[in-house]
């Protein structure tokens, strides 16, 4: 075991373990430490701990120090710095002509870097304009291009929930979304009402996926042969939440058939329908979307 403490360097960015070196360093507290960019400053997210070595990626990089008032400052001094870096590097991008979309600029805490994230949907020829930013700000320049979900997640929002943004607010990594999941939650396919502001397909349909993966594994599908209290029957349809399912059972002594609601506890699959193409395909509704752009 090895004891660690949680760092993070941006809102809802990824967590990063080090070595506090026998200081006790408290949730909300700040902290300077050493990463591949250099001298950086990050707020303690995850007090000291202990967690398996297998954990952690060697080797371990240690705190420096906690953050002073002074460091507090010289923060504060970069956030004001960052937002005229912006306008500048935005006057300068309309002068070069440039087909790229300027969404955020950070400083390193030691000022030896700058860097600064666009999004274009094309290969952009920068070098002039990292030669005139360097030259204005004298130190080293980083033109990063981001995706449209890391553009989203920099700049915030709020989704059709009614809420912020998960991926601006606490998530801080991407997990991956496919098709398959809406189907499985029987969410319509129309990508208007399943994609997010980024365009993909929204973040939140992975939190209860494995919920309705495991309760679709024990119960049965349309088409399957049940027996219910009443005798045998087929499935019309099943509401997974509520484990409830609609199967049409032959009345007694008639030709006629009768559609009944069981719980999953009364009834028993007894045979379960072949799957074809057909129902495996996307509803006819659905063909003339491109799903692709959504994953």
């Amino acid at each position: 075991m090895i004891t660690v403490i949680g760092i993070r360097f941006r809102r809802a960015g990824k967590i990063y373990y080090f070595d506090p070196e026998d200081i006790q360093y408290e949730q909300g507290q700040h902290a300077i430490v050493e990463t591949a960019r250099g001298i950086e400053y990050g707020e303690v997210v995850i007090a000291n701990k202990q967690i398996n070595d297998k954990e952690v990626i060697q080797p371990l990089k240690k705190v420096i120090r906690p953050a002073s008032k002074e460091d507090d400052a010289i923060y504060e001094q970069n956030k004001e710095k960052e937002k005229e870096a912006f306008a500048i590097c935005k006057e300068k991008i309309i002068k070069h002509g440039l087909d790229m979309k300027l969404i955020d600029v950070e400083y390193t805490f030691d000022n030896n870097k700058v860097l600064f994230y666009f999004t274009s949907y094309e290969r952009v020829d920068f070098r002039e304009l990292v030669k005139e930013l360097a030259s204005i700000f004298k130190t080293r320049i980083e033109l990063r291009q981001i995706g449209v979900r890391d553009e989203t997640k920099m700049c915030g929002g709020m989704g059709i929930c009614g809420r912020n943004l998960c991926c601006n607010t606490f998530l801080g990594d991407f997990q991956p979304v496919s098709i398959k999941m809406a189907k499985e939650q029987s969410l319509s396919l129309n990508p208007i009402k399943i994609s997010g502001i980024c365009g993909r397909l929204m973040c939140c349909l992975k939190y209860e996926q494995d919920c309705y993966v495991e309760i679709k594994d024990r119960l049965p599908e349309v088409g399957d042969t049940v027996i219910t209290p009443e005798g045998k029957g087929e499935v019309l349809s099943v509401n997974l939440l509520r484990e409830q399912i609609k199967v049409a059972v032959k009345k007694k002594d008639k030709d006629e058939k009768e559609a009944l609601i069981y719980s999953s506890k009364d009834i028993k699959i007894m045979g379960r329908k072949k799957k074809c193409c057909r129902e495996e395909s996307l509803d006819d509704e659905y063909k003339g979307f491109d799903f692709s752009s959504l994953e």
